[in-house]
């Protein structure tokens, strides 16, 4: 029997939206069969995190996007992540990662950018959303489709800063974010399948 791979989700989340989103890449995840998902808050900087990462097939990272940029917890344990970097401790790991801002752009994409840097760093290789824009890009569409924020390089979704977690994100942004899950942990189950057969050779 073949061992289940392992999706971390490495995320902060200041007021609980991010939180929601990263739940919902976790459901993404488990959905896939042979997968398992491990929620990680990057705001605790323990040996449990770092054990968990390093285990970990995948690496989704999450951030809230604050003044067009990752919060500064996130970029706290990037920045501590440096011994991990030193012993190429993820090198080969998948990576993909989901922002969420109060603004329909809130610069979102600054945040992923710093992300798939942050993983390029560590030699990892990173996962797209891989869906096509939806909602504003045509005519039909609407605001229940997936990628509605019409985002390419990772997950995006938007929580009106009048609204709790409880109500925001939208529900086609968290399906946008299990899709997400979904896509890297069905990749990294093709990636270790295809490890286990170079193998054998």
């Amino acid at each position: 029997m073949t061992e289940p791979i392992t999706v971390a989700i490495a995320y902060h989340s200041g007021y609980g939206h991010t939180a929601r989103q990263a739940e919902a890449v976790a459901a993404g995840v488990v959905s896939v069969p042979g997968a398992l998902a491990e929620l990680r808050n990057v705001a605790t900087l323990d040996e449990q995190l770092w054990e968990s990462l390093s285990r970990a097939d995948a690496i989704i990272f999450g951030s809230p996007t604050y003044m067009g940029s990752h919060s500064s917890v996130f970029q706290a344990f990037a920045e501590a992540s440096v011994k991990v970097w030193a012993e190429l401790g993820w090198r080969d790991k998948l990576a993909s990662g989901f922002t969420n801002s109060a603004g329909v752009n809130g610069d979102k994409l600054n945040t992923l950018t710093s992300m798939v840097l942050l993983a390029a760093q560590h030699g990892m290789h990173w996962v797209t959303l891989g869906l096509p824009p939806g909602w504003i890009y045509s005519s039909t569409g609407s605001a229940e489709d997936l990628n509605r924020l019409g985002g390419f390089v990772g997950a995006m979704a938007q929580s009106p800063s009048d609204l709790g977690p409880e109500l925001a994100p939208s529900d086609a942004d968290l399906r946008t974010a299990e899709h997400l899950g979904r896509r890297v942990a069905r990749t990294a189950v093709e990636l270790a399948s295809g490890r286990r057969v170079l193998a054998a050779v």
